[in-house]
C-alpha cells in the first residue's frame, strides 16, 4: 500500500508548477481528477462517480460521490431518488446532483497509485502542450532566442525554452553553418497545433528577421519617429531597407546605421556578418526612389512609365556594374523593393553599351545563385557558353564556336 501524504505532496505539486512555469489551478484539477480515479479504483466499483477536493488547510484529500437525482432509480452507483437526496442536501432537485461525502483515504493499492501517477504525468504534459501553443501563437511575427538542439537530416532543431522549433532548408541562411550548441536569433513564422504538441517555425532568412532587430535596435523605430516603408532581402548576400522621418530634424538613416556603424553591425554580427545591409531613404517620388534604392550607384538618368511599372535607368560604365550588383542583386533588390521592373544601362559615344533587366534577373535568381558552379562545368547550352570564361570557348567545335562567339558580340 502506498500513502499520500498531503502536506509533501501538495508542496510537490506547487514546485513543478514553478519549475515548469504552469498555472496552479489546472494542475491541481489534474491531481484531483488522477486521485478520484485512485480512490475508486481501490475502493468503489468502476461506475461510481467521484470527485476529490485538495485544500491546503486540509490534513487529507476530501472525496465525494456524485449521485444524479431522479425518479426511478437502475444504477444506485450513480443514481439516487429525490427522497434519498433530500437527506443529503435539502436543495436537491430532479435531474440535479448531489455529493455524499465518502471516508478519507491515503493509503491506496500499487496499481491504483500507479494508475493516478500515469494520469498526473499524461495530463501535465497535455497542459505544457497547450501552455506552449497559446504562449508562442503570441509570439508569431516575433524574434526570440534559441540553441541549436539537433540537425535532422534537413532541418534544424532549435530549443526555444519550453518548446522545439523547426528551421527547414527554405527559412535557412544558405552561408551559415549550423553546429549543435549555437545561440542564434529566430523569427517565429508560424505556429500550430499537432498530435505531438505545438509546431514551431522559425526563420533565419526572413526579411521580417532584419525589420524585427531593426525595430529592437533602433529606439526610434520603436517610437514611431522613423517608419521602415519596405525590406528585401537575399539571406546570406544582400538586404535592402527603405526608412522615413516622421518628424522633422530626425535623420533616419543614420538613426538606423547608428553612431559609427554600430546599431547597422549589431545586425550584422547577428545574422552573419557576411551580409550586406543597404539602408535607402524613402521617397514618395518615383525617380528618387528608385535613384535612392538602386545606391551605391550613382544614376545618370531615369525614365519611368507608371502605368507599365517600369523604369530606365541610365549610368555611366564605371557605375554599371555596381548598379546591377553581384549576380544581379543589387537591380533585383531594387525592383522588388520600389515595385519597378528595371532596365538598367550605360551609354558611351551616345550608343548603349550594355544592359540588364531586373525582370530576367527575377526569373533567372536560382540559375544566378548557382552561376559560379555552372562555369567550372562543361557548356551545355548557348546560355551558359555567354556566362563562361573565354578560354572555354576553345573547347567548343568550330561550328558552335562561331554562334557563341557571335552571341557574346
Amino acid at each position: 500500500m502506498t500513502k499520500i501524504e498531503t502536506s509533501e505532496f501538495l508542496a510537490a505539486i506547487k514546485q513543478i508548477c514553478a519549475e515548469r512555469d504552469l498555472p496552479e489551478n489546472r494542475v491541481f484539477e489534474v491531481v484531483e481528477g488522477a486521485l478520484a480515479s485512485a480512490y475508486r479504483k481501490e475502493y468503489l466499483s468502476p461506475e461510481t462517480k467521484v470527485e476529490c477536493v485538495l485544500d491546503e488547510k486540509a490534513l487529507e484529500p476530501k472525496y465525494y460521490q456524485i449521485f444524479e437525482v431522479i425518479k426511478k432509480v437502475e444504477h444506485p452507483e450513480n443514481q439516487i431518488s429525490l427522497k434519498e437526496a433530500k437527506k443529503i442536501d435539502k436543495a436537491a432537485k430532479l435531474e440535479g446532483e448531489v455529493k455524499k461525502k465518502l471516508p478519507s483515504k491515503t493509503f491506496f493499492g500499487r496499481i491504483a497509485a500507479q494508475t493516478a501517477k500515469q494520469i498526473i504525468v499524461q495530463k501535465i504534459r497535455e497542459i505544457e502542450k497547450e501552455e506552449a501553443l497559446i504562449e508562442y501563437q503570441d509570439k508569431v511575427g516575433r524574434v526570440l532566442s534559441g540553441t541549436v538542439q539537433q540537425i535532422e537530416g534537413k532541418n534544424v532543431l532549435v530549443d526555444l525554452g519550453k518548446a522545439v522549433a523547426i528551421l527547414p532548408p527554405q527559412e535557412q541562411n544558405s552561408t551559415e553553418q549550423y553546429l549543435v550548441g549555437k545561440r542564434m536569433k529566430v523569427l517565429i513564422k508560424s505556429v500550430e497545433s499537432t498530435i505531438k504538441g505545438p509546431s514551431i517555425l522559425v526563420s533565419r532568412a526572413a526579411p521580417e528577421l532584419i525589420e524585427a532587430m531593426f525595430r529592437t535596435e533602433v529606439p526610434e523605430i520603436e517610437a514611431s519617429v522613423v517608419k521602415i516603408h519596405g525590406i528585401v532581402r537575399e539571406a546570406g548576400f544582400r538586404t535592402k531597407m527603405a526608412v522615413e522621418a516622421l518628424e522633422e530634424g530626425v535623420d533616419p538613416v543614420g538613426s538606423c546605421v547608428g553612431q559609427r556603424g554600430t546599431r547597422v553591425q549589431t545586425v550584422l554580427n547577428e545574422i552573419g556578418g557576411e551580409e550586406k545591409i543597404d539602408i535607402v531613404l524613402w521617397d514618395k517620388e518615383s525617380k528618387k526612389y528608385i535613384t535612392n534604392a538602386l545606391s551605391p550607384a550613382k544614376i545618370k538618368q531615369i525614365k519611368i512609365d507608371e502605368k507599365k511599372k517600369h523604369a530606365e535607368v541610365l549610368v555611366d560604365p564605371d557605375q554599371l556594374s555596381l548598379a546591377i550588383g553581384k549576380q544581379g542583386r543589387n537591380v533585383r533588390l531594387a525592383s522588388k523593393l520600389t515595385g519597378y521592373e528595371i532596365d538598367v544601362y550605360a551609354q558611351e559615344g551616345g550608343k548603349k553599351i550594355e544592359k540588364s533587366k531586373a525582370k530576367k534577373e527575377l526569373r533567372g535568381e536560382k540559375e544566378n545563385k548557382d552561376k559560379s558552379k555552372e562555369v567550372k562545368k562543361e557548356i551545355h547550352s548557348e546560355e551558359r557558353s555567354i556566362e563562361a570564361p573565354e578560354e572555354k570557348f576553345k573547347e567548343v567545335s568550330k561550328g558552335s564556336g562561331k554562334k557563341e562567339e557571335k552571341k557574346k558580340e
